[in-house]
């Protein structure tokens, strides 16, 4: 006991260190863990040497990884996702793990006989890291843009397709018809009653002790290991319990509690999960280093097939149809989950494993690089893949020089279409629908422009950080020009360069612009525009409207108005 405690201080000490190092390096603090491990590990200095440790710290940091991973599990979004997300993410799980099996397969790994090398590979390559990419898309403010929901719902549709698969993995050894039927019926049982117990009798505990956060914490984590040891009598296995006990608490009333309570705790164990994995890796030879890069070529090779063509056939757009497939391109931490089962139990050879996760270290570095620089990526990368003969949706797209018609000129013309944007045109629908007809749009959004387009509202397919798109769209001989797109929202430019540009192309034009930063005003005045929004100058206006209405006792009025219109309105983007 005293040695695994020695063991796990540790880990923990030179996770910290090297976590901090890592941040200051801006790389995934999953890359400095794994790191860590292999230090004091027994390929390293040695320092933790007892199998035992290793094995109880992994299995320990397993079992809340996968309990935390199914929290964020939304079953509500996967059910309300729409037809893109779904066909997207179902044909880059199925396809990819169908030409993981081929392409693994032909280069030798094995498939069957007690051994299935191939298949566990072809399952993790299949999967992406959600703590990578939440971690960069939240950063560069894209997760409620096109590309990063069909992102996250790829994602979502990842974690259903592990749990089906760990539902399997026990009983690859003996795989018929039966005993799959069998895994299934199992499974479901077991996600049944974790869902009637959460919906029926955890509720009324919880609302006991829920102002005791010590309790409420005891409780999530009693209702994990619970489901486990039930998983583990029904011969699947703790890890899946612990996972789909998770889920059963996502539609739980209480899940935002609980999540917040059980983060800390989260952390902990999963920072010794990839500890313990790191001092599992080898000191890597010729052969396992080469494996691995093998393992990235495909992985990245493979997503670029699997989600950028379903998302161009089903007319997403390159750019829409692009991203998505760089910021996928890498190995999930859940795919080291999967390859940790398969090596417990021994379904698969330690120098595959140890190939994996070297292959998930070069990736996580790569792709965190790759989803930083994904604008500039796509931008030099659209005008070769239309030399190819792909195709840009609408007329006129940046850059395409084969497209020489320019748009009909409208008298007011918004520059990027997002909630703002969309929440104007309401507007002008509502209160003065004969200027719709004076109104063109220019964004690169595939639903802003096929929504548009059946409303009859004159849209141009195009970036706006490119001046071509601009003269293309009319630019020139609009009257009003409107940017009401924050900084942090847009791509390749910030407001102050649109204006200059604007001003350039149109010298005459009204232009309104918008800033973030009380200090960009003076900036955007200097570039040209001729007023300039600041969104949270109107929102506290209206903040201290309702504060008057709430002292003088007309809230439920004001609210009851705001009733009405929301029923009223026909955004593009709700």
């Amino acid at each position: 006991m005293h040695e695994l405690i020695g063991d796990i201080t540790l880990c923990i000490l030179f996770a910290w260190v090297l976590g901090l190092a890592a941040q200051f390096l801006r790389q995934p603090s999953i890359l400095a863990y794994l790191v860590a491990g292999f230090a004091i590990g027994p390929f390293g200095a040695g320092w933790v040497k007892s199998q035992d440790s290793i094995s109880v710290i992994s299995e320990l940091g397993l079992i809340f990884m996968l309990f935390m991973i199914g929290l964020e599990i939304d079953l509500k979004k996967i059910i309300r996702a729409g037809p893109v997300i779904l066909i997207a993410g179902g044909v880059q799980l199925l396809g990819g793990a169908a030409l993981g099996l081929i392409f693994f397969i032909a280069i030798g790994m094995r498939l069957g006989g007690g051994s299935y090398d191939a298949l566990y590979l072809c399952i993790a390559c299949a999967l992406s890291s959600t703590v990578i990419i939440v971690k960069v898309l939240y950063e560069k403010h894209e997760l409620d843009t096109l590309p990063g929901r069909i992102t996250l719902g790829v994602l979502v549709l990842q974690d259903v397709f592990a749990i089906l698969f760990l539902a399997v993995q026990p009983s690859l050894d003996d795989l018929h018809l039966s005993v799959i039927l069998l895994s299934f019926v199992r499974a479901g049982a077991l996600v049944a009653t974790a869902l009637l117990l959460s919906r029926y009798v955890l509720p009324p505990l919880f609302r006991r002790i829920a102002r005791s956060p010590e309790l409420i914490l005891l409780g999530a984590l009693a209702w994990c290991f619970l489901i486990g040891e039930i998983a583990e009598r029904l011969q699947l296995s703790r890890e899946m319990g612990s996972l789909i006990a998770g889920v059963s608490l996502s539609t739980f009333p209480y899940a935002l509690d609980v999540t917040a309570k059980v983060t800390s705790l989260r952390d902990f164990f999963i920072t010794l999960f990839f500890v313990a994995l790191g001092m599992t890796i080898p000191i890597p030879n010729l052969s396992v280093v080469g494996l691995a890069l093998v393992i990235a070529l495909f992985t990245v090779a493979s997503r670029l097939i699997t989600t950028f063509a379903p998302l161009y056939l089903m007319r997403q757009g390159l750019r829409a149809s692009l991203l998505p497939a760089i910021n996928l391109a890498q190995i999930s931490e859940f795919s080291l989950v999967i390859i940790q089962t398969g090596i417990a139990a021994g379904h698969l050879r330690g120098a595959t494993s140890s190939a994996a996760s070297f292959a998930f270290v070069v990736l996580a570095v790569l792709s965190t690089f790759a989803i930083v620089r994904s604008d500039p990526i796509v931008r030099r990368a659209i005008p070769r893949l239309k030399q190819l003969g792909l195709r840009d949706l609408g007329r006129i797209a940046a850059t395409d020089e084969a497209e020489d018609s320019h748009a009909a000129a409208r008298r007011v013309v918004i520059l990027g279409f997002f909630r703002t944007a969309s929440a104007l045109l309401s507007e002008i629908e509502r209160k003065h629908p004969t200027l719709l007809s004076q109104i063109g749009v220019v964004d690169f959004n595939p639903v802003v422009f096929r929504t548009l387009s059946e409303r009859g509202i004159q849209v141009t397919y195009g970036d706006i950080s490119h001046v071509d798109t601009l003269v293309h769209a009319g630019i020139g001989k609009a009257e009003l020009i409107i940017l009401s797109i924050p900084d942090s929202l847009l791509k390749g430019a910030n407001n102050e360069r649109l204006v200059r540009h604007v001003r350039s192309i149109n010298a005459t034009a009204k232009i309104v612009a918008t800033a973030d930063l009380l200090a960009d005003v003076k900036d955007l005045y200097d570039a040209g525009a001729d007023y300039v929004t600041v969104p949270r100058l109107s929102d506290a206006t209206v903040l201290l409207d309702l504060i008057k209405a709430a002292d003088a006792g007309l809230l439920s009025e004001r609210r009851a108005e705001i009733d009405t219109m929301l029923v009223e309105r026909r955004e593009v983007l709700p």
